[in-house]
């Protein structure tokens, strides 16, 4: 049997899982010794971006193998299964701990608190031949890795990233999202993006607190003194062909299930643990894959006239880019590069904060 404490150090490392915008959409309960329960929700109702709650359902995978890798320290197996009574807004996964003898600690163990996103550009240096296959080998058979490496490539993705912004950034809907993330004038937020995470520098992060006050200032900002320019400049375009490489991981077979989304958070995350261990920074790119889960199911994004057809467009551009079939298994967008460090970063939420009593008090 797990001792408590061993399960105890085991979350203090999963903790460290991304999640969109820091949302951490999980609680843990040690119900007895070597079973975990984490009680998983999704944030479909209030944010926009976690659409079918996908986002959030790649969160939990990405939680789920964070945990097995920190388990492997302990010298722990650790699997788990989706418990039957759960559902897909509030899903119950039970993540069984067991001594194993010989258990070789998983090489990504020691990237689990050195993760972070890098939003600023990054350089331009060609990813090496051992990088490239590192990164490709650590999704699995069960995906794809399409690598955009070059300048035109590059810039292609650029583009598409460029009017992705548009929409972002002048949805209403994404406002309500955008302005309750950012934890402003701060270099570390333990439940959100800390401003000087962003990516954008001193001055547009001043005009963007003001102007963020309310939907109004944004809509007459970006109608009559070109509000979107110098987000798009800062936060897209020159981030995007600041990098080694776009990369797209592409599930084999189309996602249909949750379970097949939580699949590709554990892909993702071996595959975001792996290129820190071979010296790369990376940020995730996911607003594109999620206007494209509501153009491919026929869904309204925004109340706001024409932004359905712009995601509609964009859909389309990303499906011209990969091929359709491969736009359809989409899930995961994310530039690589070499940089250094962030200063700024997320943190999380202490682990006394993210645990429910056994009668659940402390859920979400």
């Amino acid at each position: 049997m797990v001792d408590r404490d061993t399960l105890v150090r085991i979350l203090e490392l999963g903790r460290w899982a991304p999640s969109g915008d820091n949302t951490q959409p999980w609680r843990f309960e040690i119900a007895e010794d070597g079973l975990i329960r984490i009680h998983g929700f999704d944030t479909r109702d209030e944010v926009v971006y976690d659409f079918a709650g996908h986002a959030s359902h790649i969160a939990h995978g990405a939680l789920l193998e964070t945990l097995r890798i920190a388990a492997s320290a302990h010298g722990c197996d650790a699997s788990w299964v989706l418990r039957p009574d759960g559902d897909d807004r509030q899903p119950v996964y039970e993540l069984h701990v067991r001594r194993a003898e010989g258990l070789v600690v998983d090489p990504l163990f020691p990237f689990i608190e050195q993760r972070v996103v890098q939003r600023r550009p990054m350089r331009t240096t060609p990813l090496t031949a051992e990088q490239r296959r590192a990164l490709a080998a650590s999704v699995g058979d069960g995906y794809e890795l399409r690598l955009f490496e070059t300048f035109s490539a590059r810039a292609a993705v650029a583009r598409l990233l460029w009017d992705n912004a548009l929409i972002r950034l002048t949805c209403p809907e994404a406002f309500e999202v955008h302005r309750q993330v950012i934890e402003w004038g701060a270099r570390f937020s333990e439940d959100r993006i800390p401003e000087q995470a962003v990516g954008v520098d001193p001055l547009t992060a001043r005009l963007m607190r003001w102007v963020m006050k309310s939907w109004a200032r944004v809509d007459f900002f970006n109608k009559y003194l070109m509000g979107t320019v110098a987000p798009r400049i800062q936060l897209d375009l020159l981030p995007a062909l600041g990098c080694a490489a776009h990369l797209c991981l592409i599930a084999r077979q189309r996602p249909a299930t949750m379970v097949d989304y939580v699949g590709a958070g554990v892909a993702m995350q071996r595959l975001w643990l792996t290129a820190h261990a071979v010296g790369l920074h990376l940020q995730p790119e996911m607003t594109p894959v999620i206007f494209n889960w509501y153009a491919s199911a026929g869904h309204s994004l925004s109340r706001k006239a024409g932004i359905d057809d712009r995601v509609r467009l964009l859909a389309g551009r990303l499906g011209s880019l990969l091929g359709a079939d491969a736009a359809g298994g989409l899930v995961v967008m994310c530039r690589v590069g070499v940089s250094s460090p962030p200063a700024s970063r997320s943190t999380r939420k202490a682990l006394a904060g993210l645990m429910l009593e056994r009668n659940g008090a402390g859920r979400h």
